[in-house]
């Protein structure tokens, strides 16, 4: 079976990254960004075609995927008279690989399947270099059939692919993961930043707390930082940390049972976006709490 045309949105350092997976595959494509230039050069460069909008893209594809920061942008690519839903042919399959909002993902559901095509979400886990090597974690819902056919695609850009049912669930189980995940990652640094109050050496601390069941990836993720000064381990963002944390903290709202674990952590990623930190790497926090507790 030939490969499908894909249109591919939002090269950023995990699109790109995705983005030069599906070269390397054999995949024709069409992209489309407006952030960083260089990445939409180079993919260029390596045969794809440049769309001067979501509609052109979308009319040019079999397969269109999104891979953008927020429900927001998101929402901009879709909609309006140059938007994707304005370009879809029918049959064509949409896929928002990015974390986004569960009722906006519905309603977007709602508006591509009026135009014909189906509307999937599969969120990502791991990082850039995963994708690199096609190595990725896909959380996808929504249609069966539809996904059945873009499985092939997912397999060469991810190790493990998951169907999670009804459309939504990628999303809402993303958002559940990345709450629990920046919560810890944000206890852990806060454990770092006190030992360092109390003049106990980060490393004892580790040693002690990695021998018993609190071990786990993201602890050595903040642990490269705070110990080894290395924060690439865990390549993801304050500012996006502190996006995510807070569409889960919105979406319990929407279900009616308001978070309250996940207040702590909002707050600390709020006030460090606040604080300029917004682009650091979040093993990084590390720092906002040792300024937070210096003396």
């Amino acid at each position: 079976m030939s490969k499908p045309h894909i249109g591919f949105i939002g090269l950023g350092l995990m699109g790109a990254a995705m983005v030069g997976r599906l070269q390397d595959k054999g995949y024709d494509l069409t992209v489309m960004g407006n952030v960083t230039r260089t990445r939409i050069d180079a993919a260029v460069a390596a045969g794809a075609t440049e769309a001067k909008t979501a509609a052109e893209l979308a009319r040019a594809s079999d397969v269109v995927m999104l891979c953008m920061d927020t429900s927001e942008s998101v929402e901009s690519r879709m909609q309006g008279q140059e938007g994707v839903i304005a370009g879809l042919r029918p049959g064509t399959i949409v896929v928002d690989f990015g974390t986004s909002l569960p009722g906006s993902t519905k309603a977007l559901g709602a508006a591509v399947a009026e135009r014909g095509g189906t509307y999937l979400d599969a969120p990502l886990g791991r990082t850039p270099a995963h994708a690199v090597d096609g190595l990725l974690n896909i959380m996808c819902s929504g249609d069966k059939t539809a996904f059945d056919r873009v499985e092939p695609v997912f397999r060469d850009l991810g190790e493990n692919v998951f169907h999670l049912g009804a459309l939504g669930n990628g999303h809402t189980i993303k958002l559940i993961n990345n709450f629990f995940a920046m919560t810890t990652a944000n206890a852990m640094a806060e454990a770092f930043a006190m030992a360092d109050r109390a003049g106990v050496k980060r490393s004892d601390l580790y040693d002690v707390m990695s021998a018993g069941p609190l071990k786990s990836g993201m602890m050595d993720f903040i642990k490269a930082y705070a110990v080894e000064g290395d924060a690439s381990n865990l390549a993801f963002s304050v500012r996006n940390a502190n996006k995510d944390v807070g569409y889960y903290a919105q979406m319990a709202a929407d279900l009616e049972a308001p978070s309250i674990m996940s207040n702590c952590a909002r707050e600390a990623l709020g006030l460090a976006v606040d604080g300029g930190m917004g682009d650091a790497l979040v093993p990084e926090m590390v720092d906002f709490y040792v300024k937070r507790f210096a003396k």
